[in-house]
């Protein structure tokens, strides 16, 4: 079944230029729309933000310098990554 997609869902090719989406590129390079901050801190604001690519991987990047590397994720490793954060694995990092 077709699922229609956002607009700021369809980036699969970086809006400033014609390389396509991969892990590391400078994330300004993805655009300025649709990331969203589903995490954030009380540390004044510094929050992950993530965005959803057309091809179903995840672009995160840090909120407070959006011309980072963006560290994209396939779903797959998404899905292995918060399946590992609810269960635990993660809390040796608080």
């Amino acid at each position: 079944m077709h699922h229609p997609t956002h607009p700021h869902h369809l980036n699969t090719h970086s809006s400033h230029s014609h390389h396509p989406v991969r892990n590391g590129m400078p994330a300004r390079e993805l655009g300025a729309r649709g990331w969203s901050k589903p995490w954030s801190d009380d540390a004044g604001g510094a929050c992950v933000e993530v965005m959803k690519l057309a091809d179903g991987r995840v672009a995160v990047r840090q909120s407070t310098d959006p011309d980072s590397p963006a560290l994209v994720f396939t779903p797959r490793e998404m899905t292995s990554f918060l399946a590992g954060v609810k269960a635990g694995a993660a809390d040796f990092l608080l």
